[in-house]
């Protein structure tokens, strides 16, 4: 079941609860007291629902709430019992039914919803229905009971479509807007019940027990019902569960009182059955045209493409970046220590080579070898030079390695031929 089957179902359950006011009058209530049976049934329910919610009126909901009051309860219950009491019960119930076209009318003026011709149809169809159920031949008509009757219609039709309009205050439930609705119509009631039909009679238990009843569960509950579904519906098909309430009463005096049901009011029963079930369809939406393949939808996805991509490298990726948490500052790094620079070594420094292409000097005679030698006599033993003992470089050995002290150096200046031995 959808949502708005359930919220039609709830709602219906108030128009069929009134249907059983007439059975509960006529066998549980004190006769000729309407005034005072219409304030029985709003003041305590009133009551009791604000001692529950206690919530009051804030605001412009003081004299919104007195409006609202007055057109669902306070006007509605003495001009309803009037023409109940001037006209036939069937002729009555006739010209209540004639109130979802006054709601459609309300609901096009104040609400903006246009009237279609379903909603018309069904309006008219349903009281036609209501009027074979209940009408019976020979009736009698009164002015003055059609008038009343019809104002009651429009009280209530006037009633639903300010509900719907005005809705309720922010943060407050639909019960408290009930327990307000239905305080501000009871004491419209009392003064009037009270002139009218003076103080009020002695009561039984039987009384006591179909007032209880008309208060808390065909008044209060069932207006609480009511009004929540008038926020959730539109206002005609709200109006148009109406008919449900002549067709309970009927099927209620065929049950309990023994009334008869011929073919004609079984012939409206269907009627306005099916004229409430019509008035709860929603409309249905008008398919739009089939529209011809786009053969450049690839191009365009193309481009499209094309274009994301070239707003994002222009934007630098900055405005599609994902919203990072702010994350603590990094701590600052330390200078890396670098190791102390040692000098590098100086390679070793060879011995001092004597440069090439030159001759070492001689080295002088030593004198073991002139006194080794024998000694020369004569101008030709002076003149040749004494065999050299120094030792070629390539057989020298190095300096330092098998070298005595007394011999001498390399570098030393070379001796004079003929030496201390000549």
């Amino acid at each position: 079941m959808s949502r708005k089957a359930a919220v039609t179902a709830l709602t219906a359950l108030a128009p069929i609860s009134w249907g059983s006011t007439y059975f509960v009058t006529t066998e549980f209530l004190p006769p000729d007291r309407p005034l005072f049976t219409g304030l029985m049934r709003a003041l305590p329910a009133g009551l009791a629902l604000l001692a529950l919610t206690r919530k009051l009126p804030q605001g412009a909901w003081w004299w919104k709430s007195a409006v609202l009051g007055a057109l669902n309860i306070g006007a509605f219950f003495p001009l309803l019992f009037l023409a109940a009491y001037r006209l036939p019960g069937g002729v009555a119930a006739v010209v209540g039914s004639v109130g979802p076209l006054f709601v459609v009318g309300l609901a096009a003026l104040f609400l903006g919803e246009k009237p279609t011709a379903k909603t018309l149809l069904t309006a008219v169809a349903a009281a036609f229905g209501v009027s074979l159920v209940v009408l019976k031949a020979g009736a009698a008509f009164d002015l003055i009971g059609v008038g009343a009757g019809l104002l009651s219609s429009l009280s209530m039709s006037a009633g639903i479509v300010f509900t719907k309009r005005w809705g309720r205050p922010e943060g407050v439930g639909a019960l408290a807007v009930t327990g307000w609705q239905l305080t501000a119509g009871g004491l419209i009631i009392a003064p009037i019940a009270f002139l009218i039909e003076g103080a009020p009679p002695a009561l039984t238990g039987t009384n006591l027990a179909g007032y209880a009843y008309l208060a808390f569960g065909n008044t209060a509950i069932s207006y609480f019902l009511w009004f929540r579904g008038i926020e959730r519906l539109s206002a005609s098909s709200a109006t148009l569960l109406g008919p449900l309430s002549p067709i309970t009463a009927a099927v209620i005096g065929w049950v309990a009182l023994g009334q008869a049901l011929g073919a004609v009011q079984l012939l409206g029963m269907v009627i306005a059955f099916g004229a409430t079930l019509a008035g709860q369809l929603s409309p249905r939406k008008a398919k739009a045209p089939r529209r011809p393949p786009d053969r450049s939808a690839p191009l365009k996805r193309t481009v499209r493409k094309f274009r994301w991509t070239w707003r994002f490298r222009r934007c630098d990726g900055k405005a599609h970046e994902p919203r990072r948490r702010p994350s603590r500052p990094p701590a600052p790094k330390e200078p890396p220590t670098e190791p102390p620079t040692e000098p590098p070594e100086e390679p070793p420094t060879a011995p001092p080579q004597p440069p090439r292409g030159r001759r070492p000097p001689r080295a002088p005679a030593s004198a073991c070898s002139s006194r080794s030698s024998p000694p020369s006599s004569g101008p030709a033993a002076s003149s040749s030079p004494a065999p050299s003992t120094t030792p070629s470089p390539r057989s020298r050995p190095p300096s330092g390695a098998g070298s005595s002290p007394s011999s001498p150096s390399p570098r030393s200046p070379p001796a004079r031929p003929g030496g201390s031995g000549s």
